[in-house]
C-alpha cells in the first residue's frame, strides 16, 4: 500500500520513505508480531511485554484520517505498547530508537526516524522508550487495537515537536 493522501500544511517538510516491515529492520524499535501456526509455542519472534508499572489496558481506538505528515513524535518510557489494525488493513507507523529512556529531556535524532508499512494481519510491539507516530492510513476512518497501561497517555507521554525542535515536519513517501 502506498501513502497517497494528505500533505503537510504550510510547514517546512522533508520526505520520509516508507519501508516494508520485517523483524530485522524493526528490531531497534520493537518486535514484529506476524501470524503463526495455531498451537505454536512461545519463541524468539514473540513480543516480550513489560506492563509491570501499572494496570494493563487493551482497547480498540477509532481514528479519523489525518494528513500523512508527522509533526510530533511521542514515546512512553514506562511501558511497552502493542498496536494492530482491527480491520485487517495495511497501515504505517513512524518510529525512532529508544535512546536515553531515563532522560525526560532527550529527543530523537531526526536522521534515525523511520517509517514502516505494517501488513493488516501483523501487530507491532514497541520497546519502552521507542519514539512513535501513527497509526497512519488513507481511509477516512480506521480502528486499531492498542495494549498499553491504563494511564499511559496521562502519566507517561513524552512528545517532541519536530517543527519546533528541527524546523521540519516529515511527509510519508512510498
Amino acid at each position: 500500500m502506498t501513502p497517497s493522501r494528505g500533505a503537510c500544511d504550510g510547514s517546512a517538510h522533508r520526505g520520509l520513505a516508507v519501508q516494508a516491515l520485517d523483524a530485522d529492520t524493526f528490531a531497534a524499535f520493537g518486535t514484529v508480531i506476524a501470524p503463526g501456526a495455531e498451537g505454536q509455542g512461545f519463541g524468539a519472534r514473540d513480543a516480550v511485554l513489560d506492563l509491570t508499572q501499572g494496570t494493563p489496558r487493551f482497547y480498540t481506538m477509532r481514528l479519523r484520517h489525518r494528513p500523512l505528515c508527522v509533526y510530533r513524535i511521542t514515546r512512553h518510557r514506562r511501558t511497552t505498547q502493542v498496536l494492530a489494525a482491527a480491520g485487517g488493513h495495511d497501515w504505517w507507523i513512524v518510529v525512532a530508537p529508544p535512546h536515553e529512556v531515563d532522560n525526560e529531556m532527550a529527543r530523537p535524532c531526526l536522521d534515525d526516524i523511520r517509517a514502516f508499512c505494517v501488513p493488516g494481519d501483523t501487530a507491532v510491539m514497541l520497546f519502552k522508550g521507542t519514539w512513535h507516530a501513527g497509526p497512519y492510513f488513507t481511509a477516512d476512518e480506521a480502528s486499531f487495537f492498542n495494549l498499553e497501561l491504563a494511564d499511559t497517555n496521562v502519566t507517561d507521554h513524552q512528545s517532541c515537536d519536530l517543527v519546533a525542535c528541527y524546523g521540519t515536519a516529515l511527509l510519508l513517501q512510498a
